[in-house]
């Protein structure tokens, strides 16, 4: 076919990548979400993946509980202190730290909710409940440290200034660097409007600033630089979990593709014959396997009302999803097209003028066409672009090559006259149609398998049922190949004369000499 294809001009880089458009396509729209992670922001890829919002929710679940850990201890050890050591920390603390655990307990819930039902929490809570955990410390060093301390030391000698390193750290569970930075910001100043309220002031002395004042100061810039640092360690923490989430979530999209393509697989498959044809005094079989999960030849045989039987076979350019679809609309007008009325060559233009209106100017298919009549010696070949058709002599065990009788279909919207080779079969005569995927199969040095070793292995089986001389075929050409991987579909028909006293049901031919494989028909 490809020699053929080369001969009418057409080029085989064009169709080669044509013919793989289809797989791509399909890919490429299944893999398209996930490319939402290389660019977007927090908010698009929450809009884009579920799976990145749920792992988020999950994330800010875990945050929460922490901080409501948090505070609970430290009301606790508040509690030690002002009831077993007589502390005079104030217990106002105390409901402060119950008030922060009841709109954690709030926030927990809602995400609860959302993990359930589904849906988003918008991006403006999450800065609100940063600022109000912000003022739980700030809260502290305003109004709860122990009058006994000078102003001056308030903001310093209290383990309130100690709460907001927690709440930054914490916010590195929300996977947003822009969410670590407002949390060091609204810590260092809620700190610093805290200690003004407390008694801290920036006023230097004769001798220049104490050291209360810049040590408050100093503090300020301690929370602000580890707001800062929280804020990269969850852009790394991000970046991980996106490429996670990322490569899961093409698995997923891969593993769909893959499950679509095994349905048309199938699909493909169930649409190959499945008991060979009873045709008095000849032998048929066929057999196929795709080089991707869809491909694009087929056969098939179809019995005319007349008793005479047409077996067809065809081979759409390319492998792979869109020759698979073309494939199955060839041979849906092939059995349509093929009557009792009409010549072998009618039957092919009608064939041809249907397809054509169907196919985009790089695609085509080669075709051919045998025609049996029960008890006749005679088989009517006609050939669309298809070739070379081996036919093999039982009395001197010669090969003859037939080549295509008409262009390919899909070329021309009418197909000029074709007339059609008329052959006379002997028993033990075979008439072999195959594609080139089985000579044309390159081993690693890169020699083809070729039409003679194809034409020893037939004489060599020639005495055999034709499932079996298509077996020893496939099997010829694996060792041929020493491995290298099957690159074009493998289709084969094989037309057998034999006396109608030597004509047996295919119940009579050993199973284990037909090819078992994927694909295998």
């Amino acid at each position: 076919m490809k020699n053929l294809a080369a001969h009418q001009t057409m080029s085989m880089s064009s169709h080669n990548v044509a013919t793989q458009d289809g797989i791509s396509e399909s890919v490429e729209r299944a893999l398209r979400p996930s490319a939402a992670f290389m660019t977007g922001t927090i908010q698009q890829m929450r809009e884009v993946s579920p799976a990145f919002r749920h792992a988020l929710l999950k994330s800010e679940k875990k945050r929460i509980v922490g901080v409501i850990a948090f505070v609970a201890f430290f009301a606790v050890l508040a509690i030690v202190r002002i009831f077993v050591l007589g502390s005079a920390m104030s217990r106002w603390g105390l409901l402060v730290a119950a008030l922060v655990i009841a709109f954690e307990l709030g926030l927990l819930r809602a995400v609860n909710r959302v993990l359930r039902l589904g849906g988003d929490i918008a991006d403006s809570v999450w800065k609100l409940s940063t600022a109000l955990e912000s003022l739980f410390p700030a809260v502290g060093v305003a109004f709860l440290v122990s009058t006994r301390l000078l102003p001056d030391y308030r903001p310093l000698a209290t383990p309130w200034v100690l709460a907001f390193f927690p709440f930054i750290l914490l916010s590195v569970l929300r996977l947003s660097p822009r969410i670590c930075w407002l949390s060091g910001a609204f810590s260092a100043l809620g700190y610093l409007a805290a200690a003004y309220f407390a008694g801290w002031r920036v006023s230097p002395g004769p001798d220049g600033f104490t050291v209360t004042q810049t040590a408050v100061a100093y503090f300020a810039v301690v929370l602000l630089v580890m707001g800062a640092l929280a804020g990269s360690v969850a852009a790394e923490i991000r970046t991980h979990v996106e490429a996670a989430l990322r490569e899961a979530e093409t698995q997923h999209q891969l593993e769909q593709v893959e499950h679509e393509l095994q349905i048309a697989r199938s699909i493909q498959q169930s649409l190959l014959p499945k008991v060979r044809p009873q045709i008095a005094g000849f032998q048929v079989a066929g057999w196929s396997r795709t080089a991707d999960d869809t491909g694009g030849d087929f056969y098939d045989w179809k019995r005319l009302p007349d008793g005479r039987w047409v077996v067809f076979l065809a081979d759409v350019t390319g492998h792979g999803i869109g020759p698979a679809i073309l494939a199955s609309v060839c041979r849906a007008y092939s059995r349509a097209s093929l009557n009792v009325r009409d010549s072998l060559e009618t039957m092919l233009k009608n064939i041809n003028h249907s397809f054509a209106e169907d196919l985009t100017p790089e695609r085509f298919a080669t075709f051919v066409a045998a025609l049996c009549q029960e008890g006749s010696e005679q088989v009517e070949l006609l050939s669309a672009g298809h070739g070379p058709i081996f036919v093999y002599s039982s009395d001197d065990q010669s090969f003859a090559l037939l080549e295509a009788q008409a262009l390919p279909l899909g070329i021309l919207p009418d197909l000029w006259e074709a007339v059609p080779v008329k052959l006379r079969m002997k028993p033990g005569d075979i008439v072999i149609l195959i594609t080139d995927g089985f000579f044309e199969w390159e081993n690693g040095t890169g020699e083809q398998f070729g039409t003679e070793r194809l034409a020893a292995v037939v004489r060599r089986f020639s005495d055999r049922e034709p499932e079996v001389i298509i077996a020893e075929l496939y099997d010829s050409v694996l060792k041929f190949a020493q491995g290298t991987p099957q690159q074009d579909d493998l289709t084969a028909v094989l037309i057998k004369r034999s006396s109608l006293g030597a004509f047996r049901q295919p119940s009579d031919v050993p199973q284990e000499s037909v090819p078992v494989s994927p694909g295998t028909s």
